[in-house]
């Protein structure tokens, strides 16, 4: 399973999540549980998905080193602040936001259980490939790092 090991764009990953989410909506739509608010909350979890991205990314530029979650290897230093004082990955933490507020706004639970399997995805094919690289770059101090922060909140 290693070939999978950093090949895929988080970002595409998303997509293909967003689409397995859209399909079983689609296959299955008699499980649709609307409310009230959902739209208005679909819309609220999608606005706070956006901060962690965004600030992930602001702190990336700001420290001059890559975004690249492919070539972990090409980091030119370890971030450590902003939001990466409380997630080790807040880029990743508000794509699976994002796809909450995707399956809140097809109001289908059944959307919502791919929410772990993104999880899982990302923690084994994306995060601990990463975490290996960025230990080798920068060895104790990454490494205390790993135990201060934790890897999603």
């Amino acid at each position: 399973m290693k070939t999978l090991e950093l090949k895929i764009p988080p970002a595409i990953v998303v997509l293909i999540v967003a689409l397995l989410m859209w399909a079983t909506d689609q296959v299955l739509p008699t499980f649709k549980f609307v409310f009230t608010w959902s739209q208005w909350l679909a819309v609220s979890v999608f606005v706070l998905a956006l901060v962690p991205i965004l600030a992930g990314v602001f702190a990336f530029k700001n420290a001059k080193t890559t975004v690249d979650p492919t070539q972990p290897n090409k980091a030119s230093t370890v971030v450590t602040s902003g939001v990466y004082r409380y997630t080790r990955n807040p880029m990743y933490l508000g794509f699976l936001l994002g796809l909450l507020a995707f399956a809140i706004k097809l109001s289908n639970p059944l959307a919502g259980l791919f929410l772990p399997l993104f999880v899982v995805y990302m923690n084994q094919f994306q995060i601990k490939p990463e975490e290996r690289a960025l230990s080798d770059l920068f060895g104790a101090d990454y490494q205390s790092y790993l135990v201060k922060v934790r890897r999603w909140l």
